[in-house]
């Protein structure tokens, strides 16, 4: 493009500004178009057509360097033009939200909750609360659990079906391999359960009824207890991150509590409870220095 119809693109453009003044532009505005370029006009016009955005994004529409597209706009400030940067503190829509921290609850919140449970002879989702912050289950492994599943003698739980809450119901297989498991239960489990199931169906969930299970049913029988007890509110799933934040703070490996908790490997549940493992290797730290400086 020569420079005489570039020329004249310029002064058509500066001939349309005091159309958009009121949005763009300060109210005061007394600009001198000798001290601007095609440049200066073209960012306008991004900003008037598109609005607030990065300064990195204008620039890349502009094919204009970063460091030149805060030049040009430092200039638009100083003759009056705009008040301030437009692109300043532009969000970036799309942008990874940080991680959010896992909610459960600290063992103290635990045992106030199980205090709190109404256990009564017949099952009821506070049974099966008790079960899941017991062992860790999710949602519907929890719900497909019948009595044949229980090996009392041996303190022992097979976990080896989900249940389609989420469809017409149901058993399904389990999320992945690794979550065909055994876990062990402890002797408060073997005794409770031992007793509410017997006369109850061998190969029949313990927890299904006629009607169709919602988990937000189970959540808010969780969440009225936790209001109940004054504690931390959590879902059902914060349980089994209860479950395995104890077992971590008491000691438990990394590869024993990947395996309870039927995750595909122990990547999975580094990553999951990433803060709890960092809060324990501080701790470790401590405990390393300590004994160094008692040598």
């Amino acid at each position: 493009m020569d420079e005489v119809k570039l020329e004249a693109i310029v002064q058509n453009f500066i001939s349309i500004i005091p159309l958009f003044k009121k949005k763009l532009l300060h109210d005061n505005c007394k600009f001198d178009k000798g001290n601007l370029n095609h440049s200066h006009f073209q960012i306008l016009a991004v900003l008037k057509k598109e609005g607030q955005q990065p300064i990195s994004e204008v620039a890349k529409k502009l094919f204009i360097s970063t460091p030149n597209m805060t030049k040009l706009l430092n200039k638009l400030i100083d003759e009056g033009m705009i008040e301030r940067d437009p692109t300043r503190k532009a969000i970036i829509k799309g942008k990874t939200p940080r991680a959010k921290k896992i909610k459960y609850l600290n063992q103290f919140e635990l045992h106030t909750l199980i205090a709190n449970l109404d256990l009564s002879e017949e099952p009821n989702w506070d049974w099966f609360i008790l079960l899941v912050a017991k062992t860790g289950m999710r949602f519907s492994e929890a719900l497909a659990i019948t009595p044949s599943d229980f090996d009392f003698a041996r303190q022992a739980l097979s976990i080896s079906k989900t249940w389609d809450y989420k469809g017409e119901g149901g058993f399904l297989p389990t999320k992945n391999r690794s979550s065909v498991r055994k876990i062990q239960i402890d002797w408060q489990i073997v005794v409770k359960f031992s007793e509410l199931i017997k006369g109850l169906p061998e190969d029949e969930p313990i927890f299904i009824g006629k009607s169709k299970i919602y988990n937000s049913t189970v959540n808010d029988v969780l969440t009225r207890h936790c209001k109940q007890c004054g504690i931390s509110e959590i879902s059902i799933h914060g349980l089994r991150h209860t479950h395995a934040s104890l077992l971590l703070f008491a000691g438990v490996s990394i590869a024993s509590v990947a395996r309870r908790l039927g995750h595909a490997s122990m990547t999975t549940t580094q990553k999951t409870y990433l803060h709890i493992i960092q809060e324990l290797e501080n701790k470790d730290v401590d405990l390393i220095m300590r004994t160094l400086s008692g040598l």
